[in-house]
């Protein structure tokens, strides 16, 4: 019926591989540096129980892997790969200082006092930079 061709498999499954590692120490980086731009510490304001910080954190990673996969499915080098990743965070944490600092600046506290809706108008921000940033990708 179909051929199976263990060399192209293997082949596969290291570009896969490969590629999946190389996007998950790009996302746990952008994690990182992301939490480390904001003036709150996320993974304290989460282990409380504020789900504002959990939404906006969340909403950030969303707008930060969808450029992600958008740049995996455009790319042939690994070089070329992380030369995207990198413009996508870039691109994702100025949208965070631009709006949480420059066009409102409460946000930061809103988010610390749990306030959902102003988590849920940064994770929207977020989100909507990463699908444009990924559509770019495309060119």
């Amino acid at each position: 019926m179909f051929d199976f061709d263990r060399y192209a498999f293997i082949q596969g499954a290291t570009a896969f591989l490969i590629a999946f590692a190389a996007a998950g120490v790009f996302t746990i980086a952008f994690k990182l540096i992301y939490q480390w731009v904001t003036p709150y510490h996320e993974q304290t304001l989460i282990r409380e129980g504020n789900t504002a910080a959990a939404i906006s954190l969340g909403g950030a990673l969303i707008g930060y892997v969808l450029p992600l996969a958008s740049a995996l499915s455009h790319t042939v080098t690994l070089r070329e790969f992380a030369a995207w990743a990198l413009l996508a965070a870039i691109i994702q944490i100025l949208a965070f200082v631009i709006v949480s600092r420059l066009v409102y600046r409460k946000m930061a506290e809103r988010i610390e006092a749990g306030e959902t809706s102003a988590a849920v108008y940064l994770a929207s921000i977020s989100i909507c930079i990463g699908l444009l940033n990924a559509a770019c990708m495309t060119a």
